[in-house]
């Protein structure tokens, strides 16, 4: 059964391109892993995704037996301890199932931010918490001083402890030193960003009680499909049209997906930001910016609308209908039941490798990602080493909030009329807050995000930090220079410390923005940083008025 749909308008190109592939016969040599589809250096050797599904329909008595042990061991919560790849689809699965009758309630730990820590912690009981450490090399930075806080914290009970890590990583090291429970190995040819049907995604499906065989069997369903040539190929007919259209200059994708299955973008943003955002080129993904009139959008957007067929949200229907008929391009992709995400993530990853091939780029590397960690990784050892982090110098301090970067404001609202007075249309707009991300600050994101669409009429993204930076955060770097960013940090009311390291949580999380922003600047990106204090709610309510005033 065909699940998409696209006004024809808009199709032409991507018929074209559907044609092209299948006179060329290029789905058989995607499956052969001809790395000269993409640009011929290294992509064959990322491959892994296209049989995984497969692969772990093979492995079905392994994940039911950990499902069982982890029952019978009493957890009645699990938390995984992970960033990008290693933490999106478990909670997209989490908050898209719920908690399910007899098994552990899964939580998400993707930010060093202190009260983010503080916050899961609240919410677990230590002593029944099966923690799930998530890291395909074993060496990135969170999931390690996460991993370490709480094997504190539990009285360094490995029992309590598995890890999900790729074969003779750092992270395999420490789990056999400190008697982990169990370990899981990922495989080397899956990225990060493609690991959702891997154990990455299957283990804490496992743990939090999901029909895994039923997850898998629409997965290996959808990657059949995807072997077949011209338009019956879904993953060939989205990538198509979302390669076409980038070239056209459509290159916002903006994301709507139906409550029940409202996470998904998130776990979009990183497959097509960190897939496509690189060579100066990028598909900007906007996930969770409120559906506004037709009018406040412009010619750069296209729309792609996830709708569960089982619980579909009727105003959510008008308002792609009335997208469509004001002129802008709505895909429409039809998802009979939750189950069949499992479907979606091989759809899209094979629809941004075709995306990829479009816009000549390698859809499976992240350069811009590893720059910032090595600005970060400087940061750190300068701290491990004298106890401090360089010295900074505000531009100029205005109610309370310091403003680092390139400008001659001396006021907040002058400051900022000038830096958004830069958007032009095709313009993007992206607020990178590294405070705790809940749901009274991503309401604040949210109505600014909302303020300067409706002014400027350009997309807009809200990232919260560090989590972006392993998703959205390399197509900020190395896509286009059409970004306006706003970072937006502050002190810590409450710090935690790291056990064994000088550095504390806000430590961490300071150098990480400010590693960002120094990447951001090397590639010459308009962006200024916005420092609040400890009372983040009284920070972030100045500087939604000065925006408000500055939009004026």
């Amino acid at each position: 059964m065909k699940t998409l749909s696209c006004s024809a308008a808009f199709t032409k190109a991507a018929d074209d391109v559907i044609a092209d592939w299948t006179n060329g016969k290029n789905i058989a040599r995607l499956w052969a892993c001809d790395a000269s589809l993409w640009t011929g250096t290294d992509e064959a050797q990322w491959l892994g995704w296209l049989d995984i599904a497969e692969k772990q329909i093979a492995q079905l008595d392994s994940f039911k037996i950990f499902a069982q042990d982890i029952q019978s061991a009493g957890f009645t919560h699990a938390a995984l301890l992970g960033m990008g790849g290693s933490s999106l689809c478990p909670e997209v699965l989490r908050l898209t199932f719920g908690k399910i009758a007899g098994f552990p309630d899964l939580h998400i730990l993707d930010s060093t931010d202190p009260a983010q820590v503080r916050t899961l912690e609240s919410k677990l009981d230590l002593a029944k918490t099966l923690f799930i450490v998530a890291s395909k090399s074993g060496s990135t930075l969170e999931p390690n001083v996460f991993k370490d806080y709480f094997f504190d914290r539990t009285g360094r009970n490995g029992a309590q402890f598995i890890a999900i890590t790729d074969p003779g990583s750092k992270m395999q090291t420490v789990a056999e030193r400190d008697g982990f429970r169990k370990i899981f190995f990922g495989l080397p040819a899956i990225g990060g960003r493609f690991s959702a049907l891997s154990n990455f995604g299957v283990i804490p499906a496992a743990a939090m009680g999901i029909d895994v065989k039923r997850l898998l069997t629409h997965s290996a369903e959808m990657m059949q499909n995807c072997r077949l040539p011209g338009e019956a190929n879904p993953g060939l007919e989205l990538g198509a049209i979302l390669g076409s259209l980038a070239l056209a200059g459509r290159d916002k994708l903006t994301v709507m997906a139906s409550p029940g299955i409202h996470d998904l973008g998130a776990w979009l943003e990183q497959l097509i930001a960190e897939s496509t955002g690189k060579d100066g080129k990028a598909i900007i993904p906007v996930d969770r910016e409120p559906i506004g009139t037709p009018d406040v959008y412009g010619h750069d957007r296209v729309f792609v609308y996830q709708r569960l067929a089982s619980a579909p949200d009727p105003r959510q229907d008008r308002q792609a209908g009335a997208l469509a008929q004001a002129g802008h391009p709505v895909i429409t992709i039809t998802v009979p039941d939750i189950y069949h995400i499992g479907a979606e993530f091989f759809r899209w990853e094979f629809a941004a490798a075709i995306a990829g091939a479009l816009l000549k780029i390698n859809p499976f590397n992240q350069p811009d990602v590893e720059a910032s960690k090595i600005e970060t990784r400087k940061l750190t050892d300068q701290f491990e080493a004298t106890g401090q982090l360089p010295s900074e110098t505000p531009a100029f301090t205005d109610a309370g909030i310091k403003v680092y970067g390139k400008t001659i404001a001396t006021s907040l609202k002058d400051c900022l009329r000038a830096h958004l007075g830069s958007i032009v249309p095709g313009d993007y707009c992206a607020l990178l807050a590294y405070i705790e991300m809940n749901s009274a600050n991503e309401d604040v994101m949210t109505k600014l995000r909302a303020q300067i669409r409706d002014k400027k009429h350009v997309a807009t993204c809200v990232g919260f930090g560090p989590r972006f930076l392993h998703s959205t955060g390399q197509a900020y770097k190395g896509g286009p220079g059409t970004g306006v960013f706003l970072q937006i940090t502050a002190d810590d009311a409450h710090d935690l410390a790291v056990p064994g390291q000088k550095y504390s949580f806000g430590i961490v999380k300071s150098a990480q923005s400010r590693g960002d922003l120094e990447v951001l600047y090397a590639r010459n990106r308009r962006a200024l940083r916005f420092h609040l204090e400890k009372d983040v709610t009284s920070g972030l309510a100045k500087l939604a008025s000065a925006i408000e005033a500055a939009l004026q």
